[in-house]
């Protein structure tokens, strides 16, 4: 089968760990022809910002073609950016002759090139999928009323007829298709984001836990708390686990922390960090990021949403997760608990709670094990749009 993904709502980093590279790597390995058309814009390398690469095709390593196109060239250049005008690209649907398109986020108005394509090829099955919710889009009036509720709403509803199914990858944002799209419930369903199994595999081997605990000095009897991502004024609530603990009076407890850090926060967390029981590390490669979870006996993300937390419910570990109404899908029964306050206490108490009580642990760690990798393998995920 020939497959499309189109990612034109915003950058691309080829081979990332990212929903939009790990369906088509997934689609690849089950044996289909797959083409990426996504922009010229990729994350710099700490996830910080955008830089800009050339347009043009050329193939991964594994056998992916991607077709990077610009944004068309008018005096209102601003507007072209916004509402994700591109160059081309009916013409490159056109010369990939696809099978199946599976379009990664509607959010552009170039979406009317796609169904200019599939009015004359019914035959083309159509996905779509939904990363917008309240938590991360619609925050004022001009996005919420003009850009989402107008603008997008008008792409959902020009590609709605060509879909069989349009999917939002949390619970809030299939609520998002429903509710400010005004999409048919019927076609509209959740399609979690997930883990790749290949690197839960070599993460799962033993010699990987203990290569990441002996390069920070972590000891075998310790318990290791990591948690991991951006921290910017979104998540200021890791410097609130970083208290908590400190507080902890247990020695063998201790805590890695990785990722991009803001300026403003920067002092913030140096002064929290001793070298010892709190470290942070910095920015770690992505594919780094299943070896050094793999080497933690808990995993906490105190503050808003990451694809980590599918991630790590992927490889099978237990997770202490902030609260947020349209994310507790990665509770498969009792894998991990929630924080409902920005407490250092609640922290606090979560967390003695759970290292204190080695049977809670156990049974946290089982389902993580037995539930959390079949339902979030990205290798099950991606053959749900084929399936189709």
């Amino acid at each position: 089968m020939k497959i499309i993904h189109i990612c034109l709502t915003g950058s691309y980093n080829d081979n990332w760990s990212y929903q939009d590279n790990l369906i088509p790597k997934y689609h690849k390995l089950d044996g289909h022809d797959v083409t990426v058309i996504t922009t010229i814009f990729i994350n710099s390398k700490e996830n910080t910002g955008y830089e800009k690469v050339r347009p043009g095709e050329y193939y991964l390593a594994n056998g992916i073609k991607v077709i990077r196109i610009p944004f068309k060239q008018f005096k209102m250049n601003i507007v072209i950016k916004k509402l994700r005008l591109y160059q081309n690209t009916y013409q490159k649907i056109v010369g990939e002759k696809p099978d199946l398109i599976f379009i990664h986020g509607l959010q552009f108005l170039d979406i009317y090139q796609v169904v200019n394509y599939l009015r004359y090829n019914r035959n083309v099955k159509v996905v779509v999928d939904n990363h917008a919710d309240f938590s991360n889009s619609a925050k004022n009036f001009l996005s919420k009323n003009i850009l989402h509720k107008i603008i997008w709403r008008y792409c959902a509803h020009l590609i709605e007829p060509y879909t069989t199914k349009f999917y939002g990858v949390l619970p809030a944002r299939v609520e998002f298709l429903k509710n400010v799209y005004k999409l048919p419930a019927e076609k509209v369903e959740l399609l979690v984001m997930g883990a790749d199994d290949e690197q839960v595999r070599r993460a799962k081997n033993e010699e990987v836990r203990k290569e990441i605990r002996k390069k920070y000095g972590i000891k075998p009897d310790d318990f290791l708390i990591i948690t991991g991502g951006k921290i910017d004024t979104a998540k200021k609530q890791t410097l609130l686990l970083m208290e908590a603990v400190k507080q902890i009076e247990n020695e063998n407890v201790k805590l890695i922390i990785f990722g991009s850090i803001i300026s403003e926060l920067k002092k913030a967390v140096n002064r929290l960090v001793d070298g010892n029981k709190i470290q942070f590390i910095g920015w770690i490669k992505s594919d780094d990021s299943y070896k050094y979870f793999s080497a933690a006996d808990l995993v906490v993300f105190p503050g808003r949403h990451s694809v980590f937390w599918e991630q790590v419910a992927g490889q099978g570990i237990p997770m202490v997760v902030k609260y947020w109404d349209g994310t507790t899908h990665v509770d498969l029964g009792g894998n991990c608990e929630f924080l409902y306050m920005d407490s250092i206490d609640e922290i606090y108490n979560k967390l003695v709670n759970i290292i204190n009580n080695e049977d809670k642990l156990n049974k946290m760690k089982y389902i993580a094990e037995t539930r959390g990798m079949e339902y979030f393998s990205y290798k099950k995920i991606s053959s749900k749009a084929v399936d189709l």
